[in-house]
């Protein structure tokens, strides 16, 4: 046990230079608000703040489609949330992945919502008669479904990563627990039989 060789954080395994807590708060943009982000539970991982990092990340990741990681950080805050799980949940709306999300988020707005299908008479686009005007109707239709379908996404992932993560973790703790258990047992078995 003593000749093993300290534990090493993901950070320094990658090769990564992260800043210290103490070079973050000395950071000039964060140095007015350095005591409410650096708070000590924004940045432990607890069966708490990592659900709920995840479900934020995830909120953030879909509803916002600029500064995603900015705003997850910033809503990280009031609702006590672990910030780096966070930020790293925003990306799995990247932009790569984005243009797959929007399809995504189209059909599901579409197969919800049901627009044309819920029109009286003729559609609201065959009513419009100029180009400019189909154009708008087009876009605004589109949009409108697709910002539907943002929404619809981000609360499910946000629900089954909560779900997920509290599940997991539980799930974590319960095995350390166990074999925490099974050590002391066999612990205790070797001192009764000396």
């Amino acid at each position: 046990m003593a000749d093993e060789p300290p534990r090493r954080r993901m950070h320094e395994r990658m090769g990564m230079k992260m800043p210290t807590r103490d070079e973050m708060g000395e950071n000039r943009f964060l140095k007015p608000f350095a005591g409410r982000v650096l708070r000590p539970d924004l940045w432990r991982f607890t069966r708490r703040s990592v659900p709920r990092g995840i479900a934020l990340g995830m909120l953030a990741g879909f509803w916002v489609p600029v500064g995603q990681i900015i705003a997850a950080a910033l809503l990280a805050l009031p609702v006590r949330a672990n910030v780096p799980v966070a930020v790293v949940t925003t990306f799995i709306t990247n932009p790569f992945t984005y243009p797959f999300w929007v399809v995504v988020a189209n059909r599901l707005g579409r197969f919800i919502l049901r627009i044309d299908a819920m029109t009286v008479g003729t559609p609201l686009n065959n009513q419009v008669r100029s180009e400019f005007g189909m154009w708008l109707s087009w876009f605004l239709r589109e949009a409108g479904v697709t910002a539907f379908g943002m929404v619809v996404l981000g609360i499910l992932f946000a629900s089954v990563g909560y779900l997920l993560a509290s599940f997991g973790w539980r799930l974590r703790q319960g095995k350390r627990r166990r074999q925490r258990l099974r050590l002391y047992a066999q612990q205790h078995k070797r001192k009764l039989t000396e």
